[in-house]
């Protein structure tokens, strides 16, 4: 006989269902997860919800049963209409055969070729910051990203263009999370509209001369892969993957970076040692491919940077075959929610999940191997983020060079809470004060 019993938890009101608290108070999941364990069920964004948390549950999601759910059905409306038809909200085998075509552009041979234009880009920011002395980090990370991915991924030079395209993101990002739907010129959502058809304006012309002049950038691989029958990828599918692959290629390297420099002028035994490791490694020659290979203490500090401040909270899906999982009955035609966050909070795994201790991914210690998808900062399973490679290697050029040169203190009378939406950023982003060693 069928399980017909339904997950634990409450609808909340009436259409509104609990999308304020869901949206506005960060502990929504955690204090529901402590009441009722790794699958509960709510009301938000219009919706039946489904949140599943923990990494067995995780596993279940986005490797084991990933059939049973759909990205397209899971984002809400506002993620569909802005980021388009683009690799993110894609399904099946259109997923499987533009991601085996993106693939290229981010991983092996072509990271090699943006090792300099990262290095050149950042020595270009931190002589700039040099010269500021004091500046809002998390601003100033996101003006460095962006250009970083416009350069690499689309092979637009850093300069006013790129700075108008930053601007309009922001207004984009804005709108993604924005309660009024309502297209109206004045709402978040309007604007973010109206940021978005400027922005694949701008794309659409860069689509065209990349088709004309290919160059090494990413857009330009893109352009002239094909697929196992020879197709490429139309000039529309292009233009929607190019802003995808700007807005995922500098939105979360921005929030971990702020995170990052956070931490470490917070703790400064962490900064002593991941400095002595940079030392070492300049003692030997410039940072190269081969150095970057051989940062382990950076490298648990930036797991614990994605542990700690992941810049998603989670991920939706679309229930579209109805399933059972620890014993609750879920319908098809419901929303899920998987929550990276409070799965990176849970005390069996991480020992005081509240302290930035980068030592928990030490060789010795290792909680995070404990269950598969503990760690999910970049997603999991066949889906994980496609730019993971670019990411971690752009978030290891910017932190070695800061660490063999440069020092900086946070300025007082600032928040540094951590606010969730659209990503994950320090309340007042981040003033410091900057200066050479």
């Amino acid at each position: 006989m069928k399980n017909n019993q339904i997950p634990p938890g409450s609808f909340g009101l009436p259409v509104l269902g609990e999308t304020l608290s869901f949206v506005l108070n960060p502990d929504f999941v955690k204090k529901r997860y402590r009441q009722h364990g790794s699958i509960f069920k709510t009301h938000i964004l219009g919706r039946p919800t489904v949140v599943m948390v923990g990494p067995e549950a995780l596993e279940f999601v986005l490797s084991s049963h990933m059939e049973n759910f759909s990205w397209r059905e899971g984002w809400p409306a506002n993620f569909k209409i802005l980021l388009g038809e683009s690799l993110f909200l894609q399904d099946g085998e259109e997923h499987r055969r533009n991601r085996r075509l993106m693939m290229p552009a981010l991983h092996g041979p072509a990271l090699v070729n943006y090792v300099a234009t990262m290095e050149d880009i950042t020595r270009s920011y931190l002589q700039k910051w040099e010269k500021q002395q004091e500046f809002t980090w998390f601003k100033e990370f996101k003006l460095l990203t962006f250009d970083i991915a416009s350069q690499l991924l689309l092979g637009t030079p850093p300069g006013p263009e790129g700075a108008r395209l930053s601007k309009l993101f922001g207004t984009l990002t804005n709108g993604l999370f924005a309660i009024n739907p309502l297209p109206l010129p004045f709402t978040k959502f309007g604007k973010a509209l109206a940021a978005r058809n400027q922005v694949l304006e701008q794309i659409t012309q860069i689509v065209r001369e990349r088709q004309q002049n290919p160059t090494k950038d990413a857009l330009s691989l893109l352009i002239q892969a094909r697929d196992e029958d020879g197709n490429s990828l139309s000039e529309k599918e292009l233009v929607a993957q190019a802003l995808l692959l700007l807005f995922a290629g500098h939105e979360t390297t921005t929030s971990m970076l702020t995170w990052l420099c956070t931490e470490l002028a917070r703790h400064p035994e962490i900064l002593e040692k991941a400095r002595e490791e940079q030392l070492q490694l300049a003692s030997k020659g410039n940072l190269d491919l081969e150095q970057l290979g051989k940062m382990p203490y950076l490298e648990q500090v930036l797991w614990e940077v994605e542990r700690l401040y992941q810049s998603v909270g989670g991920g939706f899906r679309g229930v579209i075959k109805d399933f059972e999982f620890k014993g609750f009955h879920v319908p098809a035609g419901w929303q899920l929610f998987y929550s990276i966050r409070t799965t990176h909070q849970i005390e069996e795994i991480y020992s005081q999940p509240d302290r930035f201790e980068p030592e928990r991914f030490s060789p010795q210690r290792q909680e995070h191997k404990k269950y598969p998808f503990s760690l999910v900062g970049f997603g999991g399973g066949p889906r994980v983020c496609i730019g993971i490679a670019f990411a971690k290697m752009e978030m290891k050029i910017v932190a070695s060079h800061l660490l063999r040169n440069y020092d900086w203190e946070i300025l007082p009378n600032q928040s540094l809470d951590s606010v969730q939406l659209p990503t994950n950023h320090p309340k007042d982003g981040l003033r410091v004060r900057f200066h050479r060693r």
